[in-house]
């Protein structure tokens, strides 16, 4: 079994994240090539790491070519109309009547109970 195979389940993992090459020469088995994040290399690294002598057998050079994760999307608001439901609020918002628990949920500070709200209260949206 070569080590290709022996590290088969890394290399599955890198599919569609590592943009390069695990070559096997010398005993040993080069990965060079890059990432977007570092969110990935550290998955890649972690599948690598599942094989006890990876520290023999592995030669890497993983670039993160991605910038810094991006922030967090500010969150989403709603202010409340009189006539307003969280079930219609949640078919405009999230796309489903259904979701009005997650907006709920979402909003405990401030709301006691689903049928309960009033205009001008600003209500989290969940993403």
């Amino acid at each position: 079994m070569g080590l290709r195979d022996k590290y088969a389940w890394a290399i599955s993992q890198a599919k569609g994240k590592f943009d390069g090459k695990a070559e096997e020469r010398d005993g040993k088995l080069y990965w060079t090539g890059t990432v977007k994040s570092e969110q990935e290399a550290n998955e890649i690294w972690m599948a690598i790491k599942t094989i006890p002598e990876w520290r023999d057998e592995i030669v890497a050079d993983i670039k993160v070519v991605g910038g810094p994760a991006a922030a967090p999307a500010a969150a989403k608001t709603y202010t409340v109309k009189s006539g307003d439901t969280l079930s219609a609020i949640a078919k405009s918002q999230l796309g489903s009547a259904g979701d009005y628990m997650k907006i709920f949920d979402a909003n405990r500070d401030q709301l006691s109970d689903p049928d309960k709200i009033k205009p001008g209260q600003v209500l989290k949206i969940p993403a």
